[in-house]
């Protein structure tokens, strides 16, 4: 039986049947238009971005910023911070100057905190316009986007729905979610403001995604995923991964957010790891390991954990495979750029290219692995820029 949450079985079965006539690893986008949030597109033939927001006190400046310096070492394209209070819009102006990446201010109900925040340099805004008030105060906050070259980003929560919505349908559904949205988004386009982007969030997989996939049908501007209130690290990250990943795979989705109850940097990470994944973005090193098991000739749990904290720095996109015996290492090894099996008496096979090169020594392994992706991502950086040149 068909619930408020579920895909629609006439909807399934002409995804099933656009499946059939498509190469099985092809991803066709969702059409969408483009907006920039600062110097990043988002939406159009853009990549996908990834996202986070800060959770310090954005009064505290250092802190901030620091926090949005890691962001950024993991690969953050945009960062949000909350801005709740006219003492976290007076530093705005100084966080976006140290940030490298486009600022969102994240506003709820003062509308005067929106205006600050536009005038303090914020690439985005994130309100709800109808949230805010009178139609004046949606004008004025409009206006001040306009002035200050802002791009907004409508938020529509299942947990915080408007009153009417929820006695309408009498508890959050996709409808519900996707009504919220439309009845901002006119507001914004009231007026003559379509600088927008949408997300409709809610912690339920399949509310989150039914909402999506019912407003892509229905609006032309990017759609900003994300599970909301996804939970910790662990359970959070696998949570996102199938609800976010599941849109990514039908096309939808201009730019994500992992929201976990977890460092923001963390947040980045599992991004880019969905990404990866599906093979929409790659950045850094893509570890192909095995679960081990008593075949295996080193302690492949320990050093795949090595490995990915030694290597995160790295930020050229390459592949590295880790497997602890022959059963299906050498095959593995045949479709990354290096590779490593593990064989007998600490004496393991590198592949160089998918080609056997040399062998290795336990001791020497983990540090010499490292070396070997480092001088590998030199080599293809370098190569990109002779191809730019």
């Amino acid at each position: 039986m068909e619930t408020a949450h579920c895909l629609s079985l006439e909807r399934f079965a002409a995804y099933m049947a656009a499946m059939s006539v498509r190469p099985w690893r092809d991803i066709a986008r969702r059409p969408s238009r483009q907006i920039m949030v600062g110097n990043v597109p988002v939406g159009g033939d853009a990549p996908v971005t990834v996202q986070t927001m800060t959770n310090t006190s954005t009064a505290d400046i250092k802190a901030t910023i620091d926090q949005i310096r890691r962001c950024e070492e993991a690969g953050a394209d945009i960062v949000r911070v909350s801005c709740p209070d006219e003492a976290s819009t007076a530093a705005l102006r100084q966080i976006v100057r140290a940030s490298r990446v486009p600022i969102v201010a994240d506003i709820h109900f003062h509308y005067k905190r929106a205006l600050e925040a536009a005038d303090a340099g914020a690439a985005c805004l994130r309100i709800n316009p109808g949230n805010i008030g009178s139609a004046d105060r949606v004008r004025e906050v409009v206006n001040a986007a306009k002035a200050n070259g802002c791009a907004i980003r409508i938020g529509v929560n299942a947990g915080s729905l408007e009153r009417d919505l929820l006695e309408k349908y009498g508890e959050p559904c996709p409808e519900a979610l996707v009504e919220s949205a439309l009845d901002h988004i006119r507001l914004l386009e009231d007026h003559d403001f379509r600088e927008y982007k949408v997300a409709v969030k809610a912690s339920d997989v399949f509310l989150a995604v039914a909402a999506y996939q019912q407003l892509a049908e229905a609006v032309d501007c990017p759609l900003h995923l994300g599970i909301t209130e996804a939970g910790g690290l662990r359970g959070g990250t696998v949570k996102s991964a199938i609800g976010i990943g599941a849109l990514l795979w039908f096309g939808i989705g201009d730019t994500i957010r992992v929201s976990l109850s977890a460092e923001p940097e963390e947040e980045v990470r599992a991004g880019f790891e969905i990404l990866k994944s599906l093979g929409i973005r790659n950045r850094g090193v893509r570890v192909v390991s095995c679960p081990s098991c008593a075949r295996q000739g080193f302690d492949v749990i320990r050093t795949v954990q090595s490995l990915e904290e030694r290597l995160a720095h790295i930020r050229t996109p390459m592949s590295l495979s880790v497997l602890g015996c022959v059963v299906n290492g050498p095959g593995e090894a045949r479709e990354t750029d290096i590779g490593i099996t593990g064989g007998g008496n600490g004496k393991h096979m590198v592949y160089l290219s998918g080609v056997t090169d040399h062998h290795v020594q336990d001791a020497d392994m983990v540090d010499h692995i490292v070396r070997l992706v480092e001088a590998k991502a030199a080599e293809i950086e370098a190569a990109t820029e002779r191809a730019a040149a």
